[in-house]
């Protein structure tokens, strides 16, 4: 669960979020039990990391549904892309987790540079004049 001095960015959190989404995907892909239950676990970790209040066993378990939902919905994609395209599902895979990291380290940057009008004026506010 994070706590109320927690400085991690909602960015940072949906990239790892849809790292674990691919994790399950590629457990499900790989048909090997020990990878799906590694992936269930870390499922429940990651969702009770991202929480700030402790979820009700319900809600806990309809998050962990719909990480293994977007993991099945990644791992259908992910095998007909790479039938498609004559490449390994793990290929796809590995793509789509590169893919998550780049975007993240992306808008962390951005963030890290400051806004992109800094030619246009504020009011005291911090709204733009109309």
């Amino acid at each position: 669960m994070t706590d109320a001095n927690d400085t991690r960015r909602p960015e940072q959190d949906a990239a790892k979020l849809g790292l674990v989404v691919v994790g399950e995907a590629a457990a499900l892909q790989s048909g090997d039990e020990a990878a799906m239950d590694a992936s269930e676990a870390n499922i429940r970790e990651t969702v009770d990391e991202l929480v700030d209040v402790p979820l009700t066993d319900r809600q806990e378990e309809v998050m962990e549904r719909l990480a293994q939902a977007g993991g099945t919905l990644t791992a259908g994609l992910s095998g007909a892309l790479a039938a498609r395209t004559g490449t390994s599902v793990d290929d796809v895979l590995e793509g789509a987790a590169r893919s998550i990291v780049w975007q993240e380290r992306l808008t962390e940057e951005r963030e890290d540079a400051g806004p992109s009008d800094i030619g246009r004026q504020d009011d005291q506010d911090g709204q733009q004049p109309a």
